[in-house]
């Protein structure tokens, strides 16, 4: 997995490229508190690059939002691949998160 970030207005955006799975997951979930210690509070993950997620994954994501969420920012959702959407409809994730067909239009959310 490969992970890259930039900051675009008011959000950071993290790209998230591979595999999200318990052998990966650990790594998002340091970037993301790295992140929010340092006063971060509003993420765009960026998913176009990403081909799999796993519970694990899942899990982090979770966790960044409800962290988020407590200091009054948000987690956004962009260009899920198809395999990734199918395991969000699934776990019920498309109706927990707020998710954008690209990070352009989901930037304007912010």
């Amino acid at each position: 997995m490969d992970i890259k970030e930039i900051k675009k207005d008011q959000a950071t955006v993290i790209m998230v490229e591979g595999r999200l799975d318990s052998s990966t997951s650990g790594m998002l979930e340091k970037k993301l508190l790295s992140l929010m210690e340092t006063g971060e509070k509003n993420f765009l993950l960026d998913f176009s690059g990403m081909d799999y997620i796993s519970s694990a994954g899942l899990r982090v994501l979770l966790m960044a939002a409800k962290k988020s969420k407590t200091t009054g920012g948000k987690v956004l959702m962009s260009a899920l691949t198809d395999n990734v959407k199918e395991v969000f409809d699934i776990a019920g994730f498309t109706d927990i998160f707020t998710i954008f067909a690209n990070a352009e239009e989901a930037l304007k959310d912010f």
